[in-house]
């Protein structure tokens, strides 16, 4: 009896006391309609370093304060845009409208098709709000149905010198298996007899030493089932299976962890979500074709990346966009997780989390993670109408260690780079 009674108290708290409306939808996909966020002073083209931070220290999150204030890195403003979702994305979340309901507990999700699951204004009263933004994380618009990154650079760097210690060259493909709103075939790709919702695959391509290492990770529709993850050594010529553990111990010697790729990727159940409010903050949102970049990289098409400044060059070189921004804590389930919290800042147009601070154990600011956008109309011409905002670079910075790790994107949304063939055990074995 005491059982039922919780799992019917959480089921009423899952329940929204008013229904979303369009105009809802509206206003979750166009949150600057009535105009854009400003600060006074904040306009473009001024550069935020540690001599006049403090003026402007409403517009940023504590881990982007702590490093501007110390000098490790000056910021330049740009305008802030609009970054459009997909058309049949939204058509799909104004047509799916009420019918998502939370379940009786965390990663349980009920009436589910497609779109963004919960797109009224979220409330610091309702308990379960950080939940809701968590799936609309989940089934958001990141990569679209399916992209890919080739190449993707990625380094690792010791802050304190700028010395970069390695690079990574990687490939990279993400596929929707479920909830697909965008690319054919939708809503789904069958047969999928294991309901899987989302296939993740890397394959390192440089240095030699790793050459060939690739990895699959398997996310599933019903969250509460752990995610299948798959490790394919080159050097050993076989494929391993993950444990759970492993998804947060550090990736290939660097500052991440499986778990941090795309902000978060781990599944609802295994974070404690809270809402702590909305903010407006400086992200790197802007125009890939208009940031200073390097030369450094040859592409055929003449693909140029962003670059990196700052201490250590642990700092994307790109201009940053004061932007709504909704603050989701995520709290580990498991007691021995490495971090105590990670602190996400949720782009309230994109729900894609430009920030995110993430905490030690003993609750000390530890690490530092920025995830770069461009729009798609100002990247590669095949992205152009896409409405996906295109991943162009990340920054995790180790803040105790004195170390980084960087990555450069080519992203390609295109389904043909992405075939479900590619999301299969059997193709880790494929070698060379």
């Amino acid at each position: 009896m005491k059982r039922t009674l919780i799992a019917l108290t959480l089921a009423a708290l899952a329940a929204p006391s008013v229904a979303a409306t369009d105009a809802d939808v509206d206003r979750s996909f166009h949150p600057y309609k009535d105009g854009f966020p400003s600060l006074p002073g904040l306009t473009p083209g001024v550069v935020v370093g540690k001599g006049n931070v403090e003026q402007f220290k409403d517009a940023f999150d504590p881990g982007l304060y702590a490093m501007i204030k110390d000098g490790w890195v000056e910021i330049k403003v740009g305008p802030t845009t609009n970054f459009p979702q997909p058309k049949t994305y939204v058509e799909a979340t104004r047509k799916n409208l009420n019918k998502t309901k939370l379940g009786a507990k965390n990663g349980e999700i009920e009436g589910f098709v497609a779109g963004r699951p919960f797109p009224e204004e979220p409330d610091v009263k309702d308990a379960r709000a950080g939940e809701k933004l968590a799936w609309n994380f989940k089934y958001g618009v990141n990569y679209g149905d399916s992209g890919s990154i080739y190449p993707f650079y990625w380094r690792y760097r010791n802050a304190a010198t700028g010395q970069i210690e390695r690079t990574i060259k990687f490939q990279f493909h993400f596929l929707n298996f479920m909830h697909r709103t965008e690319q054919a075939p939708v809503p789904e790709i069958t047969p999928n007899p294991a309901k899987i919702f989302r296939g993740t695959y890397a394959k390192v391509h440089e240095p030699q030493d790793l050459r060939n290492t690739q990895l699959l990770i398997h996310r599933f529709e019903d969250d509460t089932k752990l995610d299948d993850a798959y490790l394919y050594l080159g050097f050993q010529r076989r494929v391993r299976r993950l444990a759970t553990g492993q998804t947060t111990d550090a990736f290939l010697g660097s500052d991440m962890m499986i778990e941090d790729f795309e902000g978060y990727n781990g599944r609802i159940s295994d974070m404690n979500w809270a809402y702590k409010g909305v903010r407006n903050i400086l992200v790197p949102y802007f125009n890939h074709n208009e940031q200073p970049l390097t030369d450094e990289y040859k592409e055929a098409d003449g693909y140029k990346f962003v670059d990196f400044h700052g201490k250590g060059n642990c700092m994307p070189n790109v201009t940053y966009q004061l932007r709504k921004s909704y603050v989701l804590e995520a709290t580990p389930v498991n007691p021995n997780h490495p971090v105590s919290k990670k602190v996400m800042y949720l782009d309230a147009q994109t729900m894609n989390p430009g920030r995110t601070v993430i905490y030690d154990r003993k609750g000390q600011m530890w690490k530092s993670f920025t995830i770069g956008k461009s729009h798609p109309d100002h990247h590669l011409p095949q992205n152009k109408g896409s409405d996906v905002a295109i991943d162009a670079l990340f920054a995790q910075v180790d803040m105790q260690s004195m170390h980084c790790t960087t990555g450069q994107f080519k992203v390609l949304i295109d389904p043909k780079v992405n075939p479900p063939s590619l999301f299969q055990v059997q193709h880790l074995r494929g070698g060379d």
